[in-house]
């Protein structure tokens, strides 16, 4: 990882489309810093596109495709994209999975939670749960004391041993039925919003993480930036992005926005 301060002109030039996590990428110790909220705005001012890629649930994503300087969002993982057309005031909502392969998956998933927090003590259910539409979270560090690597892992296993999809983001471990993940989603919501085919010019994208869940976006694009607490998973993402900031959270992001639009404008 290099510091995003020496990235070429070339590179940060090419980019129209600026993708990012949520959790310590925009926010920082639970908070949304006003930088990392302006910055997002500015760079709709600059005319590029915005788009957050979470693991949080439909009902935050609602509220930030509507309220915040974005274009649409990825949530849950890749379950969704929500885009609200300002002018018409239209929500478009786009689901990987039907509605009835939804109600499934939440039964299985419920049973799941049982399992989960009878083997792992200390774990818990994230606080947002009752907001989410495809996917279980259990809490390992934001509302309950941390839990060890190793409880962190068996948590995964759990899920895994079910035939679930399971990621690991910096404060929950996320589990979902279906083939899909941040970046499928984001392929399509890219292609059916903006006809943009991502496959055929990735240097047109930037995308801005912090941890493991966000390692099959570093690993798609070219142009790939991780905030300074991405450092606390090295040796556990499955690839790393190529350049890094020096701050972390939303300081970080605010920093490789300077860096953007320092050049760009």
């Amino acid at each position: 990882m290099n510091p995003i301060a020496q990235c070429p002109l070339e590179t940060l030039k090419s980019v129209k489309y600026v993708l990012c996590d949520i959790d310590d990428t925009l926010t920082w110790q639970g908070s949304l810093p006003a930088v990392a909220y302006s910055a997002m705005e500015r760079l709709q001012d600059a005319g590029l596109i915005v788009a957050p890629i979470t693991g949080r649930p439909g009902g935050w994503c609602d509220h930030i495709a509507r309220m915040w300087p974005v274009d649409g969002v990825v949530g849950e993982n890749g379950a969704f994209y929500f885009h609200y057309d300002k002018q018409n005031k239209k929500m478009r909502q786009r689901y990987w999975r039907s509605d009835a392969q939804r109600k499934m998956d939440r039964d299985k998933l419920n049973g799941l939670a049982d399992t989960i927090l009878t083997a792992v003590p200390g774990a818990g259910i994230a606080s947002d749960q009752a907001y989410r539409e495809a996917d279980l979270a259990i809490d390992f560090c934001e509302d309950v004391e941390a839990l060890s690597n190793t409880n962190v892992q068996k948590i995964v296993e759990l899920f895994e041993a079910e035939g679930a999809v399971a990621k690991i983001s910096s404060i929950h471990v996320n589990g979902w039925f279906g083939d899909y993940d941040k970046l499928t989603m984001c392929r399509r919501f890219l292609d059916e919003i903006f006809n943009f085919k991502v496959d055929d010019h990735r240097e047109a994208c930037v995308f801005v993480g912090d941890s493991p869940n966000d390692a099959p976006m570093f690993d798609y694009f070219p142009f790939s930036v991780g905030v300074a607490n991405i450092r606390e998973f090295s040796g556990s993402l499955d690839a790393e992005p190529r350049w890094i900031t020096r701050q972390p959270g939303g300081f970080g992001f605010a920093e490789f926005v300077d860096v953007l639009l320092a050049e760009i404008s």
